[in-house]
């Protein structure tokens, strides 16, 4: 087995990968906040971290990689959804984890092994909080536990940011209670209206930064192989998941951190005021998920995307041919090495990519296919790719009439007959392609 190279974000290069315990290699992934859809900069993530999930169990064999991807289901945004519906906050991050879970399955995501909720978590919270207080790393102050920055003697050195910028990114609500500017709230207080626990400091609910900590302890370990997210969270929520994970047990919390870069839609950031934001709900509705998925994968993914339904459709037409060359043929046994070399090479998703097209031949149509299907392509049959379900206003079974109805006209020589079924057909968003004396339709771009 060749070895595996990752980019460390901590180290700042390429590393070769070193499991802890090449029987139980562990992946931790932060997952969404569930109070709405997820948008298509929030799948990035996903389907990157899909495909080392993919590489790993390869490499490893399934049985012997555990991948978790957490949902937080406790959160101001999702309390003040549940207000504005006059339903419970389990009401709420129910209904959009159902959903994410739905909608990464589309884009070809495999289901982690483990998807732990931060509300299923507050004992494993309050303890780790206890013991930062114990070793003299955090402090409660009028129903807050705050974490002591000055106290960790190298905090910050994931983002490498200066000191005036540690302050900057800590949160101020609560700038009164702190002993230094920099410090980062544990546990805050809940009024009557808002959801609480109770707590040795009084009913409240636990900080962002704190559930990710305890769900990796209580099911990866106090030191894991590698945690993953995008590159918005190097600062502060992983730097902060390493102050309270390192101060509490006293040993490396992660050996290699991976962040993909930032999404932009045409050029630009994602924006609902700019009419570019895309939830991969609404996407999933017009567009395949595995045009989605190529789309996202098409770009290194320590590199910037640059996302647009152009750009998308351009990769269906890849996959389209694709799907052509395969349709009927049995995939090979084994992952063409050279997608496998590609993806050991800091998940180089643009060389697979390019590895597969060129094995898009009838005589390497197998590879191909083995190839593809690794890495979350060609999951359905050609037939179902190209039809997928008819437009609105007709039936397959109508289409499939017409077609014949328009052979009837070709074997009579009526061409006019025949050209004006598939203009008609063409208006109603159908497209028709004649081959080997076959024709099959399939909806139009």
């Amino acid at each position: 087995m060749s070895d595996i190279y990752l980019y460390n974000t901590l180290a700042r290069e390429k590393q070769t990968f070193a499991p802890i315990d090449d029987k139980n290699v562990r992946l931790y992934v932060c997952g969404p906040t569930v109070y709405d859809y997820a948008h298509i900069g929030n799948a990035r993530p996903v389907v990157v971290f899909d495909m080392l999930f993919r590489l790993l169990r390869h490499e490893y064999g399934a049985d012997h990689v555990t991948y978790a991807r957490n949902f937080t289901d406790i959160d101001d945004k999702i309390m003040n959804r549940a207000i504005e519906e006059g339903v419970s906050i389990k009401a709420i991050s129910k209904r959009y984890a159902k959903a994410y879970e739905e909608d990464m399955a589309t884009l070809g995501a495999l289901t982690p092994t483990i998807q732990p909720k931060a509300t299923e978590h507050i004992p494993e919270m309050i303890r780790m909080m206890q013991t930062l207080i114990e070793r003299g790393h955090a402090y409660a102050a009028e129903g807050h536990v705050m974490f002591s920055v000055p106290s960790m003697e190298n905090y910050g050195r994931l983002s490498r940011h200066s000191r005036d910028e540690l302050v900057a990114g800590a949160r101020v609500e609560v700038a009164p209670l702190k002993r230094d500017p920099a410090d980062f709230v544990l546990w805050k207080p809940s009024s009557e209206e808002q959801v609480g626990w109770n707590s040795p400091w009084g009913r409240g609910r636990p900080g962002w930064h704190l559930e990710c900590s305890c769900m990796i302890e209580k099911h990866l370990g106090e030191t894991i192989d590698i945690h993953a997210g995008g590159q918005d969270l190097i600062f502060p929520h992983h730097e902060n998941e390493i102050a309270q994970s390192e101060c509490t047990h006293g040993k490396t919390f992660v050996n290699y951190w991976m962040h993909n870069g930032y999404l932009t839609v045409n050029g630009e950031k994602m924006s609902k005021s700019l009419g570019n934001f895309h939830t991969v709900h609404d996407l999933i509705a017009e567009h395949p998920g595995e045009a989605i998925r190529m789309s996202l994968l098409a770009a290194h993914y320590r590199q910037p995307v640059d996302f647009s339904i152009e750009s998308m459709r351009e990769q269906k037409r890849r996959l389209d041919r694709w799907y052509r060359l395969t349709d009927g043929v049995v995939a090979s046994a084994h992952v063409p090495e050279t997608v496998i070399a590609a993806l050991k090479d800091d998940l180089n998703t643009p060389k697979a990519i390019a590895a597969l097209d060129a094995l898009a031949t009838p005589e390497d149509a197998p590879k191909l296919k083995a190839g593809a299907q690794f890495m979350g392509f060609l999951s359905v049959g050609a037939s179902v790719w190209f039809q997928g379900e008819a437009p609105e206003g007709i039936t397959a079974a109508e289409i499939e009439a017409r077609i014949a109805e328009r052979l009837e006209a070709r074997k009579n020589k009526d061409f006019a007959a025949s050209d004006r079924i598939r203009d008609e057909l063409a208006a109603v968003g159908i497209v028709l392609e004649d081959s080997a004396g076959l024709t099959t339709w399939r909806k139009a771009d």
